[in-house]
């Protein structure tokens, strides 16, 4: 490789700027991909059919084999390099998305979902590691920003799309479109984004690779089916167990060996692990409260899916506005006090949905949404850019990779744990308010909706009625524990992340100095930066 090509220790890669708009492309695409399919389920589960079983498979194929491999994504992308693993990945989630357009049966569907979620893995944790070894020290905070803002738009932009073909086109839509959208991703990163080498050294560590993979994978099936199979049946223990049994082993073995997939004893680290903690922190508060809110616009309040797609619009804008800047304010008042700020806010947005009744006006949910919004554009750069900082730059994509789990982890146990709290409240309250309704109506309020479409004017409204006040005020428990987890993490941030004198941004640069100071992150107790950790070579 030309000496032209490696990037600058100080001022970055010149095709650095180019490369990151490519970067985020693709990050868009992915986000998109992993939310679009929300609004096709109720299409999908009359075409294909599909019962309520297949729908969660054809939902959690992705995201289990998706964190599953996020780390060993991580690891091959250091060793044959992050723009190859890339590319790769991207055309495996074309290809799997055309498969699974045309596939007829809730099998074929669940297997190729499955293998997208593989491609995914291989894309997310590659585009935070380029960008830290593209973007020398002063930019790489506002690099990260940008790359957190599109993160909040593909989020939004998911569901939108997804309704606004499903309002003219058959479910399978929802999967070509990934097709011109990878299409455009890949062509602009073969462009743009420079090959940096990869790391050929020491020998390939395969039992980390499939410890870590079996570990995660068994930990987020117990996770994401804990809530219908039940916590405490015999399945759901066994992968607890076996989860616990594989990733403690994970860890002895990457502790004895010579060439280590992940260096866990970077886990000690007060800021890496805080900083982690909290993004999975954010994404539980997050997730946990969509789980209901997009049923809430849709059934609640009769929205189509386009429109409900468009409500959470105020979301993406807000925390696009605040990502986007959100080096600045680190620079300004340090990271601790940002992130912990930003958590406070997001606290505040989800308090005011959990006082949401069935008659809330559209304007006042979208205040609240814009204000969640505004929080977590605060928390993900300086959180994200703060892990990135606390480890030698040779080590970003495994820290990449495992800020990629973690957030997994959190918006899957989001969802578990609040659903659980939203399906228990709403049975109960259900059965309190109308002793006599018909048992599929206690399952869910999709169910209470499908039986009153089948019972005469007045007992339908009543059973429409009673099931809708039963589920919006569920909904608002749900979202106090997202309140309360979000509190937790400011109060995390502030006691466990360091302490760091706020500094005004250098001209022209969005963050401070060091290696990864765009988070203005102090190192940790005990480990000192020197020009060398800054100067070794790209991942």
């Amino acid at each position: 490789m030309r000496n032209e090509d490696l990037p600058d220790p100080e001022s970055g890669h010149p095709r650095r700027r180019p490369a990151l708009a490519a970067l985020c492309l693709a990050l868009v695409v992915t986000t998109i991909d992993n939310t679009v399919l929300n609004t096709a389920l109720p299409a999908l589960a009359e075409a294909l059919p599909a019962s309520t079983a297949d729908l969660q498979w054809i939902n959690n194929a992705y995201t289990l084999v998706f964190a599953a491999m996020l780390i060993t994504a991580g690891s091959l992308g250091s060793r044959f390099g992050h723009r190859r693993t890339l590319t790769g990945g991207l055309t495996v989630l074309a290809l799997a998305s055309s498969a699974a357009a045309l596939s007829d049966s809730t099998g074929q569907l669940v297997a190729f979902r499955a293998l997208m979620g593989l491609g995914a893995a291989f894309v997310m944790p590659a585009t935070l590691s380029i960008i830290v070894a593209l973007f020398g020290p002063r930019e790489r905070g506002r690099a990260i920003a940008v790359w957190s803002a599109t993160a909040g738009i593909g989020i939004v932009v998911g569901p939108v799309t997804g309704g606004l073909l499903l309002d003219h086109f058959a479910w399978g839509s929802a999967f070509w479109i990934n097709v011109p959208l990878v299409a455009l991703a890949l062509t602009s990163v073969l462009l743009l984004v420079p090959a940096l080498p990869g790391r050929r050294t020491g020998r390939l560590d395969l039992p980390g690779l499939l410890l870590s993979a079996g570990g995660l994978a068994a930990l987020v099936d117990a996770v994401v089916q804990g809530p219908e199979r039940g916590w405490l049946t015999a399945t759901t223990l066994a992968e607890a167990a076996a989860a616990a049994v594989l990733l403690t082993a994970f860890t002895l073995w990457e502790l004895r060996t010579a060439h280590p997939m992940v260096d866990v004893r970077l886990f000690a680290d007060r800021t890496f692990s805080v900083a982690g903690g909290i993004l999975g922190i954010t994404f539980f508060a997050l997730f946990g409260m969509l789980f209901g809110y997009t049923q809430y616009l849709q059934l609640v309040h009769g929205f189509s899916p386009f429109e409900a797609g468009l409500g959470a619009l105020p979301f993406a804008l807000s925390m696009a506005a605040t990502a986007g800047t959100s080096d600045r304010t680190a620079a300004r008042f340090g990271p601790r006090n940002t992130v912990a700020a930003g958590l406070t806010v997001m606290a505040a947005g989800l308090g005011a949905l959990s006082l949401i009744t069935v008659t809330t006006p559209y304007a006042v949910l979208a205040l609240a949404m814009g204000v969640v919004g505004a929080g977590m554009g605060l928390v993900m750069a300086p959180a994200s850019t703060a892990t990135v900082a606390a480890v030698p730059r040779e080590k970003a994509p495994m820290a990449s990779s495992v800020n990629s789990v973690v957030r997994e982890l959190g918006g899957a146990l989001g969802i578990a744990v609040v659903g659980t709290v939203v399906s228990a409240s709403y049975r109960s309250r259900l059965a309190s308010a109308l002793p006599d309704a018909p048992a599929p109506a206690g399952a869910d309020l999709p169910s209470a909706h499908l039986v009153a479409a089948g019972l005469p004017p007045g007992p339908a409204d009543r059973l429409v009625a009673a099931a809708n006040e039963a589920f919006t005020t569920a909904l608002d428990h749900g979202t106090q524990l997202c309140a309360l987890v979000a509190l937790l993490g400011a109060a995390a941030a502030l006691a466990r992340l360091h302490r760091q004198q706020p500094a005004a941004p250098a001209a022209g640069a969005g963050a401070g100095t060091g290696a990864g100071a765009g988070a203005g992150t102090d190192p940790a107790p005990g480990r000192q930066d020197s020009p060398e950790r800054e100067k070794a070579p790209a991942p």
